[in-house]
């Protein structure tokens, strides 16, 4: 996101998808699975661990189909101090221990860790519970501190969490204090290995970038001024609201249709592939699920590596890959100068790392390179605007050119952009008027195959994840996105992740058909 909208960008195009035949082909397999279904229902379960439906004979149940805890939510979460923790790590293994630091006004407190998923609809599933611990309030941190002006909260850790016999996925660790207080902190135990799966990232630095525990992020200071924003934000501290915000609005819908369709999945995050660690290779697919803006350029070449084996891409929201990051302190610390790069010390030793927009100086390489659209504004709300109804991402969603889906696009979006690298041929699936602070634009949706194989597509709103829980009782006030548009995208995201899932996607459908010219009229 911009603290301000930017000016107008040059015309954009995409790529055309031949449409007849994909829609035959991903149909038949789509009809073939689980109907489609509406995220974040009540979802009543067994109790914790145990099968939903009983298969003894064939060995256990697959997790998808255990019962899950429909009290995973958080109730009550009182005053800011009541009770708040984070962990020493972002990712473990499974199996891996990590440490838990919590700050509680309360004398003893507990934590329950959750792994998100589908459940029969409840969409978590208890995997384990503390005994009652010792509280202490550990005080409200430092405050900002050097020319970066970071926070950390320096707390003791609490305890030392095992994770044996928790399965792959993302949690949220919630702390519930004796007085019937609540938050939560997230933690995903990543899978070693992502071959013949689809690996969903989750979007860490991003995450950290819009935190303001303590008063900063990198978007604003204690003041409420972008001018004395943080230059650097750290882990070692809560995240604050409910503790998981980006998570639950923008990553979790797409989490919980994806184990609703029992496909083989994998997890990780940003910092992991920052690390090195090969779960991309041999994935089936990548998946980018929501609000995903900070990436390293590290991640940026390993993504684009794995686009050019033939893994296949989703990037399911807007703006993604803008800000080039740094993570330091063994990945402790999210890095980005922003519009200070020249404070960045970086910035003339190795200018490549300097922590700036990717499309900027010194080292501009914008993101639509990779992403096949180009970030275009903030903020707005518009219909999405069907141009491509026979693709096959489009199948058996009844939409017809022309269609529009009310408040899908927002609050961010992209378009194509052919005055900047751009794939090609590129199609454009959804072309959506939009005007954005006084300047008319377009929205678009796109796809094209990279010539490994791999499918790339990308929505262009930052609203296309959580569309497939608004107007439910986890997103009852979504914008006001209705159940129409829901059952829209939720099709749409099913034909995109069984088609992907599927491997290389350029070597099964047909090829792009380059309609950015007649899109576009130039």
């Amino acid at each position: 996101m911009n603290v301000a909208p930017r000016g107008g960008l040059g015309r954009r195009g995409f790529l055309r998808v031949a449409a007849a035949a994909a829609v035959g082909t991903v149909a038949g397999t789509v009809a073939a699975c689980e109907p489609a279904v509406q995220l974040g229902g009540s979802g009543q379960a067994a109790s914790p661990g145990t099968a939903a439906s009983p298969g003894s004979s064939r060995g256990p149940a697959p997790e998808r189909l255990l019962a899950g805890d429909p009290d995973w939510r958080i109730h009550r979460t009182g005053p800011d101090e009541a009770i708040e923790g984070y962990c020493d790590r972002a990712s473990v293994l499974p199996g891996e221990a990590f440490g838990l630091h919590v700050s509680t006004t309360g004398d003893r407190f507990r934590v329950t860790a959750y792994r998100m998923g589908w459940y029969g609809g409840a969409l978590a599933r208890r995997v384990w519970r503390s005994a009652w611990a010792r509280g202490r309030d550990q005080g409200r941190g430092k405050g900002a501190t050097g020319d970066t002006r970071i926070v950390r909260a320096g707390w003791r850790r609490s305890m030392t969490v095992p994770t044996e016999g928790w399965p792959e996925g993302v949690y949220l660790l919630r702390l519930d204090s004796e007085r019937g207080h609540q938050r939560y902190v997230p933690l995903v135990v990543r899978s070693a290995s992502g071959d013949g799966r689809t690996v969903l990232v989750h979007a860490t630095p991003t995450w950290q970038a819009y935190n303001r525990w303590g008063g900063y992020s990198l978007y604003y200071g204690e003041d409420g001024r972008y001018e004395s924003r943080s230059l650097a934000v750290s882990f070692d501290r809560p995240y604050d609201r409910t503790g998981m915000e980006k998570f639950l609005i923008h990553e979790r819908p797409v989490v919980a249709l994806a184990e609703r369709l029992g496909l083989p999945l994998a997890y990780t995050t940003h910092g992991d592939l920052e690390d090195g660690h090969d779960v991309l290779s041999g994935a089936s697919a990548v998946i980018f699920l929501g609000h995903d803006e900070y990436w390293t350029p590290g991640v940026r070449r390993t993504v684009a590596d794995a686009r050019d084996a033939g893994v296949n891409l989703a990037f399911l929201g807007a703006n993604t890959c803008y800000r080039r990051v740094r993570l330091e302190d063994d990945g402790r610390t999210v890095v980005c100068y922003k519009t200070a790069v020249d404070l960045d010390p970086l910035v003339r030793r190795r200018p490549s790392l300097a922590t700036t927009d990717f499309r900027a100086a010194p080292k501009a390489d914008p993101e639509s390179s990779l992403v096949g659209v180009y970030y275009d504004g903030y903020p707005v709300d518009a219909p999405f605007v069907v141009h491509e109804p026979g693709h096959w991402i489009f199948a058996g969603t009844g939409a017809r050119r022309g269609d529009a889906f009310p408040h899908l696009v927002g609050v961010e979006y992209d378009r194509v952009n052919t005055g900047v690298p751009t794939p090609r041929p590129l199609q454009i699936l959804a072309h959506s008027p939009v005007t954005c602070v006084g300047r008319p634009s377009f929205a678009d949706a796109a796809y094209y195959t990279a010539p490994g194989g791999a499918g790339v597509f990308a929505s262009g709103t930052m609203r296309w994840a959580e569309t497939l829980m608004a107007g439910t009782r986890d997103l009852p006030r979504a914008h006001g996105i209705g159940a129409r548009t829901r059952a829209f995208v939720t099709t749409a995201t099913t034909n995109l992740l069984k088609g992907f899932a599927a491997g290389p996607a350029g070597e099964r459908l047909p090829a792009p058909d380059d309609n950015v010219r007649s899109t576009y009229r130039r």
